[in-house]
């Protein structure tokens, strides 16, 4: 199957909404205090254009913004105004994640991830709610009205998950009516919403008050995962809830995490990816129930997605990973306010920290600022332009409206793979496997109406360019990395292949060529 694009230059467009880089994901707030995360924000927003960053724990002990002293409560917000100042001074907005409980506010203590974030309800909610109240309160005295106006408030972190949440369903909708009442009565335009939950399902686990485990053999003994109907996590329930109480929701928040880790018959936990079309189709699905419900005009913004929900997947360090973002984000344009890729660093706790350079963690960057396959992707989708000339299964040309230069991406997704690109978790063995798949295609790219010799640059993302893995494996997979061999990887890393082409004297611009499995070309009018 070959990949066919033509434009002219003229033809009418319709407007594109860069949704992949609205915002992007992070581990926790603390995290965000040191040096080499500040370093690759500045490099991800720099390059990949990301305008708002989300993470856990701004509530966490170790930002230290709530403690009980001989009976008294204080609060201290002195970490959260470094971090909020920092990101701001680069160029990048707070998408706040409200929890999880500070020690002494949670009912219970140390319930997950290697830094022991309380997820659990607070044991008095009028005091999580003088809590959120003096937060807000010091946000909008510290920066402003109009600036945190622009800013988003999530409530909560995926309760439906007994880890993130000891609680029921009903006790998170509580949670979410106090907070959503607690910070409109400081101002009704301030935008707040939920229910932050984890990825679709397709059976009633999460149907009751808790999680019931034994639905999950609809997925385990299923022959065929995409036959199923898949639906975002109390969703309709929310909804529903919120209606009936009267309650505001200014934007709707999952996780459409494209796999599913389920229980067998024996309690065996077993973990599924589904079709590579799995994104578009619960994006789509998504709209159309906010569309259908008495919150028509919410905003959705999916808080955290990934090819899987592990920090422990091999795939996330190669090729393949990047060229299933292109094509899912591609695949899904014109549904959802944004799409935030968890997440943009390795500098990223929840596990401890990696054992590896390259562990398999979920960043765009690892943790030594080597950038990684998936960085590019976002790079090449912030370069495109903000009206759609051209989709096609493969790629899309864009036009940039204020200056009428064009730029096309294209991807090379072989058919040998019809799932998301799988996870490989105990060894890079499976990502390895995946990279091997597939045969050439044919790219034939036209482009007319350009200026006579119009100059085209022509980047490459491939095995061999701009895939540091393949460096990294060639030096003898070195752990840990010395100096000289961090420099000479950051640099490898960095080296897509560029050419530079140009239009012909009626300002035509063809490019046909053979694109190997898994490459991602960007084309640019320069």
């Amino acid at each position: 199957m070959s990949i066919e694009l033509k434009a002219h230059a003229q033809d009418l467009g319709s407007p594109l909404a860069h949704f992949w880089n609205v915002c992007v994901g992070a581990g926790r707030a603390a995290e965000g205090l040191r040096a080499a995360w500040l370093e690759q924000m500045e490099l991800a927003v720099k390059h990949c254009g990301f305008r708002y960053v989300r993470f856990h724990g701004i509530f966490h002990d170790d930002m230290f913004v709530y403690r009980v002293i001989d009976g008294v409560e204080v609060f201290n917000f002195q970490y959260v105004d470094e971090l909020f100042d920092r990101l701001l001074a680069l160029g990048i907005k707070p998408f706040v994640e409200l929890g999880f409980c500070p020690r002494d506010l949670a009912t219970e203590k140390e319930t997950v991830f290697w830094w022991k974030g309380h997820g659990s309800p607070p044991k008095d909610y009028s005091n999580w709610a003088e809590l959120v109240r003096r937060f807000v309160l010091h946000l909008i005295e510290r920066y402003g009205i109009e600036e945190v106006l622009t800013w988003y408030f999530e409530v909560w972190n995926e309760p439906n998950l007994y880890p993130f949440f000891h609680g029921t369903k009903t006790q998170y909708f509580e949670l979410y009516k106090v907070t959503v009442q607690t910070i409109k009565r400081i101002e009704p335009r301030l935008r707040v919403g939920g229910p932050s939950t984890s990825n679709f399902v397709p059976d009633g686990r999460f149907d009751g008050e808790t999680e019931d485990k034994s639905q999950h053999r609809v997925v385990t003994q299923a022959k065929d995962l995409d036959t199923l109907e898949w639906k975002p996590v109390w969703l309709e329930q929310f909804l529903h809830y919120c209606c009936r109480q009267k309650l505001p929701i200014d934007f709707i928040s999952v996780h459409p995490y494209p796999t599913d880790w389920a229980l067998d018959e024996h309690g065996t936990g077993m973990k599924f990816t589904r079709g590579v079309d799995a994104t578009p189709r619960d994006l789509t699905a998504l709209r159309r129930t906010i569309e259908a419900s008495v919150y028509p005009n919410a905003e959705i913004h999916l808080t955290e997605w990934n090819s899987s929900s592990s920090s422990r997947d091999h795939t996330h360090d190669r090729l393949p990973a990047a060229t299933y973002v292109v094509k899912a984000n591609l695949e899904s344009i014109g549904q959802v306010d944004s799409l935030a890729y968890w997440t943009f660093t390795d500098v990223f706790e929840e596990q401890g920290a990696g054992s590896s350079a390259f562990h398999g963690g979920f960043g765009l960057i690892n943790y030594q600022g080597i950038v990684k396959p998936t960085f590019h992707s976002y790079r090449f989708l912030a370069a495109l332009g903000d009206e759609v000339l051209k989709r096609t299964s493969g790629g899309i040309i864009t036009r940039h409206r204020s200056t009428g230069k064009l730029t096309a991406l294209v991807y090379h997704y072989p058919p040998e793979m019809p799932l998301t690109v799988p996870a490989s978790f105990d060894s890079p063995d499976k990502a390895e496997a995946t990279l091997a798949l597939g045969q050439p295609d044919t790219l034939t790219l036209i482009l007319t109406g350009l200026r006579p010799h119009a100059p085209m640059l022509v980047e490459t993302l491939s095995k061999d360019a701009g895939n540091v893995i393949e460096t990294w494996k060639a030096l003898g997979a070195p752990e840990p990395l010395s100096r000289p061999q961090t420099a000479q990887l950051r640099e490898s890393a960095l080296a897509t292949r560029r050419e530079t082409l140009a239009a012909d004297a009626e300002g035509v611009f063809t490019f046909i060529r053979q694109i190997e499995p898994w490459n991602v070309v960007l084309i640019r009018e320069e």
